[in-house]
Order: C-alpha cells, then structure tokens, then sequence
C-alpha cells in the first residue's frame, strides 16, 4: 500500500503542533532512568498521542509501536513506529537538532518514512516513489553524495562517548580514516546523508523507533543502511548509514575488525 506525502505532511503538522509551542520554553524534564539520563518531556508525549490519534483514524487495521506508550498490535503486518522526538538531549538544551521520526513497515520491511524538524521548517520523507524534501530552499528529490572513499567522507555520530570497549576502538579506526567527523547530530545526520551533505553515519545501541522512518530516507535517496554485521537494520543495534555501497564497504572493513 501507498503511504501519501499528504498524510506525511499531516503527521509532521500534528506532532509540531505539540512540540514546536513547548520548544525552549524550559518545560519540566523526567528522567525515565533511575540509572543514567534519558529524558523525556512533555511534548514527547503529548506529540506521540497526537501521531496515534491520526494513524488510528486513518489506518484503524494497522499496529503502532511507540517509544513513549505501549505497543497497539505489535502482531500486525502493517506497523507505524515513532519517537515523537529524536534528540530530546538537544531539544531540552533548545539546539534544533531534533526531529519527529515516523516509520512504515510491512512484515518487518520499513517501506515509508518521515522526519520532521518544525523549528526548521524541514521534512524529509520516502516512500515506494523515492525520498523527497520539503522546507527552506524549495521541495526537491533527496540523492545522497558519490562519495566512495573514507578519505573524502564526512562522518556524525551522536558522541563518540556512547561507544564502549571494542567498539569504541572500531569507530575511532574509521574516525581517524575519514576527512570530517562531526558530533551531536542525532536523526539530523541521516537526514543530511540523504541530501547529499554528509557521507557515513555510525552509531550504537539503538531501537527500532529511533531508525525504522530513516531507513527508508537513506535507502531511496541512493544511500545504505545496515547493522555492524551486515543484517538489516529495523530492529536497531550498532548502525552503520552510507550515502554509497562502496562508502558502506569501506566503512564495514573497519567496525568488523
């Protein structure tokens, strides 16, 4: 099934509404962790509801997994995936580095995806006709860099902090490879992998909420998005996002060590 850029514009619309008026405004921040920091706020909840409330009505047969609520039909072929917001470290300390993620899978296969950034005026989008942009500078098709070569690349991750041990050690070897590397980008690397101005993104331990609407993004824009080991990446893990298969493979030398 086909999944509308207007009903993609209609989801980026609600979940603006909830988290754009609450953006640097100094909202209360609970922490979900007795261990650790993980916050979430406010507009992270109140823009999930909104999400579910539109795929309900629109799609009342599909499942919706959250990261803020429980899952709804976590058995269905069809399931949305959201994180209301991704980045909210960035959104609490008022840096627009953040994004409304909403994915599309079909028996496991995210086919359709978006990522909103409202204070921008930002939407990436992909679905089974390509990866599109919307925002400052006019709508376009998304196409991703040629870049082939980790000496020409520009790399982000969210820190290299969140990487331990061993893999810690891998990404620094590709670190060291590559021209620029830049930090604290969050879904916005992904973002700026599909529009042709970053080439590689690595990261680690993710859900499938923070990656299942980029997926797509990446993939149709001409890019290429796999877990450390090669496998698909909709269940999340240690990803790896290249704007070329030969840039992926490049990189895959590096963090299998």
């Amino acid at each position: 099934m086909s999944i509308s850029p207007d009903f993609m514009r209609r989801i980026a619309a609600a979940a603006a509404a909830e988290t754009l008026p609450r953006f640097r405004q100094q909202g209360e921040v609970m922490n979900k962790h007795k261990a650790g920091f993980d916050p979430v706020t406010e507009a992270d909840r109140a823009a999930e509801q909104a999400i579910r409330a539109l795929i309900r009505a629109e799609f009342p047969d599909h499942g919706i997994m959250g990261e803020e609520f429980d899952t709804e039909g976590e058995d269905k072929t069809h399931l949305w995936v959201i994180d209301p917001i991704d980045g909210t470290r960035a959104f609490i300390s008022g840096l627009p580095l953040w994004g409304t993620l909403v994915g599309f899978t079909v028996a496991g296969k995210a086919v359709a995806g978006l990522m909103s950034q409202p204070f921008t005026g930002e939407l990436y989008y992909a679905n089974e006709t390509g990866a599109f942009y919307e925002g400052p500078g006019g709508a376009r098709r998304l196409a991703a860099r040629r870049t082939t070569e980790l000496s020409l690349a520009t790399l982000c991750t969210t820190s290299p902090a969140l990487f331990d041990g061993r893999r810690r050690r891998l990404y620094d070897r590709v670190e060291a490879a590559v021209r620029l590397p830049r930090y604290g980008t969050d879904c916005y690397a992904y973002a700026m992998v599909a529009a042709g101005h970053v080439d590689l993104v690595i990261e680690c331990d993710l859900k499938p909420h923070d990656i299942a609407a980029l997926i797509p993004i990446v993939e149709k824009a001409g890019g290429v998005m796999t877990t450390w080991d090669g496998n698909s990446a909709e269940k999340g893990g240690d990803i790896v996002a290249a704007a070329t298969p030969e840039l992926h493979a490049r990189a895959m030398e590096f963090l299998r060590g």
